[in-house]
């Protein structure tokens, strides 16, 4: 039985890496920070294994006979004290040199679509210098940027129960959002066929007006959309850092560089954002709902 280990496990999308690796039959390692919390919450690898990412000494020899590692590691939210070039580099990094110090052969990493056209974004930025140095490892590396999950399109949402979605520009950037089911099926193929690089997103095609058009149609409203100047974004994108905390300002960040470009990846999967959306306002209209 091939072995894998996950990191960044108990995160969206690696809760459906390790469902996906085990479906393929794979055993399992998730690497996690806290072992408890991960079987409390029912993460479903063979194997935790608890380790802090931040720390190299407490990787060694954690990859031993393992054929693969998967990396979805970053941070989403700033928490902790930690910074992106604390874990979104140098974590990577670290599991990156444990694991070609056991010799293992390949490693998979998640990375962002367009992430050229963003080289001001801190997020980004360091993403791209951990996937600059994988790529220059001796180790096979495959990388992943989708377009972007599902679960980020909730804004949209949120927007739209509010009774308003507010675009920049003319509404006319396209972006083919993706399931993490589908993404993690996808990034095991890619690895099976030894890709280097792929973009990948969902299967469907939308505008920002339509992504807003489907928000509201879920939710059985008439669509109110306002568009806002371009300029407005590209001049609160620089003036954020100055303005917000940090942990509020890098999200901010790459949400306002993403909104003004197209993020359209290889299209695969079966799942539709249409009923992904559905289903989402069914939850908020449930009694108790928050």
């Amino acid at each position: 039985m091939k072995s894998v280990v996950i990191a960044g496990a108990t995160g969206y999308l690696g809760r459906h890496l390790v469902s996906e690796y085990r479906q393929r039959g794979w055993h399992v390692r998730a690497l996690v920070r806290n072992a408890e919390r991960a079987r409390q919450s029912s993460l479903d690898a063979h194997q935790l294994v608890e380790a802090q990412a931040t720390v190299p000494t407490d990787l060694a020899g954690l990859f031993g006979g393992v054929d693969l590692v998967v990396s979805s590691l970053g941070i989403t939210r700033q928490r902790d004290g930690l910074s992106y070039q604390d874990v979104d580099y140098q974590a990577n990094a670290n599991i990156l040199q444990a694991a070609i110090a056991e010799s293992v052969p390949q490693f998979a990493y998640v990375h962002v679509i367009g992430a050229d056209k963003m080289p001001e974004v801190p997020m980004v930025k360091v993403k791209q210098a951990f996937v600059d140095q994988l790529t220059s490892s001796p180790i096979a590396s495959t990388v992943v940027a989708p377009s972007g999950y599902f679960s980020d399109m909730g804004d949209f949402l949120s927007m739209a129960r509010s009774g308003r979605v507010w675009l920049f520009g003319d509404g006319q950037l396209k972006l083919n959002p993706i399931h993490g089911a589908d993404l993690a099926s996808a990034l095991a193929d890619a690895v099976e066929e030894g890709r280097d690089y792929t973009e990948l997103g969902g299967p469907d095609v939308f505008t920002h007006t339509e992504l807003a058009e489907l928000a509201f149609a879920s939710l059985a409203k008439t669509p109110k959309i306002s568009y806002l100047p371009d300029g407005l974004r590209r001049a609160a994108a620089r003036f954020l850092p100055y303005v917000t905390p940090r942990p509020v300002a890098g999200p901010l960040q790459f949400f306002l560089a993403a909104m003004g470009m197209d993020m359209v990846g290889e299209a695969v999967g079966e799942r539709h954002l249409a009923a992904y959306f559905s289903e989402q306002a069914r939850a908020q209209s449930r009694p108790g709902a928050s």
